[in-house]
């Protein structure tokens, strides 16, 4: 007996694929599930997060609709990996309520944080709302740089707290191979992995989304998406240390590392997320689980509006546009942190941890 009726049918599908395997080249999860006769909650949920959801396998199953087996793993497996965020959850209350309303609570926090900033402005100086501020420390005119910091780093700080101790819980319930913490090669061979998106394929022939004609758009999409975060965060990062090692303030010249390395994420995450929501909305219902999409929506969205504000304040912080630009900016960006450990953020660190089990065990299988 499984914990939930999503993860008893994906046993009873995966037992069917176990005596089929026709699919074992199309992905990581077949060859998984190869190794394996007996499936845990544990195993299913590792598998659910292997799979990428490319939908070939249920393009070439002979055994999917209208057959009677009904064989959708694609389906089954993203319902039972959107449990999985759930159930890994720290604190599991929050898990269920941004699940439900993840929309509505990522724009009510972006807002709410916003006017807090604005308050905050107006009641120290109204006029600095709309005045015009250029030169080093401009930004701080809204809003001192040590209170920014203390907001904004407690609610990253969260974040990751709370990412670390759904991975924690994860990595237990999956079942740590032995040996993986000291296994630099299966990790390389996982992050080569994963920045490759090398399952998101069908096999070579592209993914499966509207139709059954493949195409890359989703890789390409997701790789937009990725690095154009990879490079915002590492703008943050360079920025950090202009200020603290370096004693520079934002903002920072065009040509300044930090602005290059944001403008570049920051269109990475216009064109990434405009592009997923486009395949989102065109997926064929029958390969999806349609009631994740608000929070799927949610958090593309916020990652949007993310790099949306960011442009739009990096052209015209040297108007009296910049105040509400900029706290426009900084809730959003607070929303996408408290939300991050809830929503689809966890499905690429949970991806990566099942990437980093799947190289172990093929490693161990080839020893």
């Amino acid at each position: 007996m499984h914990g939930t009726r999503i993860l008893q049918e994906a046993d009873r599908l995966m037992t069917v694929c176990n005596s089929c395997r026709y699919c074992e080249g199309l992905c990581a999860v077949f060859p998984a599930m190869e190794m394996r006769r007996a499936f845990s909650d544990g195993d299913l949920n590792y598998l659910a997060n292997l799979c990428h959801a490319c939908g070939a396998c249920y393009t070439d199953c002979q055994f999917s609709p209208p057959h009677e087996f009904n064989v959708n793993v694609p389906k089954t497996l993203a319902v039972a990996r959107a449990e999985s965020y759930a159930a890994y959850a720290w604190p599991r209350a929050f898990a269920g309520a941004f699940a439900r309303n993840g929309l509505f609570i990522s724009l009510i926090a972006a807002l709410s944080v916003a006017a807090f900033i604005f308050g905050f402005a107006a009641i120290n100086d109204p006029g600095v709302l709309y005045g015009i501020h250029t030169g080093p420390g401009a930004f701080y005119k809204l809003m001192p740089h040590n209170a920014m910091a203390l907001l904004f780093g407690a609610a990253l700080l969260y974040a990751i707290l709370a990412l670390m101790m759904g991975v924690r819980a994860f990595w237990r319930a999956i079942g740590e191979p032995i040996g993986m913490k000291t296994d630099p090669k299966s990790l390389l061979q996982a992050m080569r992995d994963a920045g490759e998106l090398r399952y998101l394929d069908g096999g070579g022939v592209g993914c499966f989304n509207e139709d059954d004609h493949p195409t890359d758009r989703r890789k390409l999409y997701h790789h937009f998406t990725f690095y154009g975060f990879a490079l915002c965060f590492a703008a943050t990062c360079v920025g950090t240390l202009y200020h603290y090692l370096l004693a520079r303030e934002a903002p920072y010249a065009w040509w300044d590392l930090p602005v290059v390395l944001g403008t570049l994420g920051g269109i990475g995450l216009v064109v990434g997320p405009i592009g997923l929501l486009s395949e989102k909305w065109k997926s064929d219902p029958v390969l999806v689980d349609e009631q994740q999409m608000g929070m799927d929506t949610a958090f593309i969205l916020m990652l949007f509006l993310t790099s949306i504000s960011g442009l739009a304040l990096l052209l015209w912080r040297e108007s009296a546009a910049m105040g509400p630009l900029l706290a426009l900016h900084l809730g959003v960006v607070f929303a996408l942190f408290i939300t991050m450990p809830y929503g689809k953020f966890v499905h690429g660190i949970y991806r990566f941890v099942a990437l980093v089990r799947y190289a172990r065990e093929r490693q161990m299988m080839a020893e």
